[in-house]
């Protein structure tokens, strides 16, 4: 088996909490031998709390679920029209530190929206990817989180593309109040999720090693 091919796994609309199980499942049954994936996600509507997650980040439910969940970070929004990227990798065998994991979905996400003229940018000290107004005033379009276990990483990247933004007006986006959050489908970024993982996921691969890709969309029985 080529451990530098990376199996990129779609799921299409999973719920969250059967997708998070599935992770934790495949984290702890793989092996030294066990091929690296990318796993592409849409999710109905949810609300997520990172471990470390402070309960007065949370101002409304509604009618959103919340789940507790075993990611770092604060609370987020996960909902259709966003693109869901998990890293489900061995970082030990990669030799991949957890800032390198970081770093690549940035990068990746920034080079992405720079193909449509979109400036973005990271920050040092709030992992995620932003984009400043013509006033100057910053948004988010995507959110990271992760959790890394036996050397192991799952969970990953949320990227906004073309979806409803209103849910996040419930919380705190990842701690942050008042935090505006925006998505690539009104700034001339990717219309669809199909667009948006298409370019996103080789700029993904490059930027963690992995020159093979596997595009497969059967569900894996664990």
């Amino acid at each position: 088996m080529a451990l530098d091919q990376l199996t990129v796994r779609h799921w299409g609309n999973a719920c969250y909490e059967e997708v998070w199980h599935a992770m934790q499942d495949f984290t702890n049954q793989r092996g030294p031998e066990t091929q690296d994936e990318l796993w592409l996600v849409e999710h109905p509507p949810v609300f997520t709390q990172g471990q470390a997650g402070k309960p007065e980040h949370i101002l409304n439910l509604g009618d959103i679920p919340l789940v507790n969940s075993d990611r770092g970070g604060q609370v987020t929004y996960h909902g259709p029209g966003q693109l869901i990227v998990y890293l489900l990798l061995d970082v030990r065998r990669k030799k991949l530190g957890v800032r390198h994991l970081v770093t690549s979905m940035e990068v990746a996400i920034v080079e992405l929206l720079s193909e449509y003229n979109i400036r973005a940018y990271a920050k040092a000290d709030a992992p995620g990817v932003y984009i400043s107004d013509e006033l100057g005033i910053e948004h988010k379009i995507a959110s990271l989180g992760l959790r890394v276990r036996r050397g192991c990483s799952f969970h990953g990247l949320a990227l906004n593309v073309n979806m409803d933004l209103a849910p996040f007006l419930r919380i705190n986006p990842c701690g942050y109040a008042g935090l505006p959050m925006i998505m690539t489908a009104p700034l001339g970024g990717p219309q669809t999720i199909d667009e948006a993982q298409s370019q996103l996921i080789p700029k993904l691969a490059e930027q963690l090693g992995y020159p093979h890709l596997y595009h497969t969309t059967e569900k894996l029985i664990l």
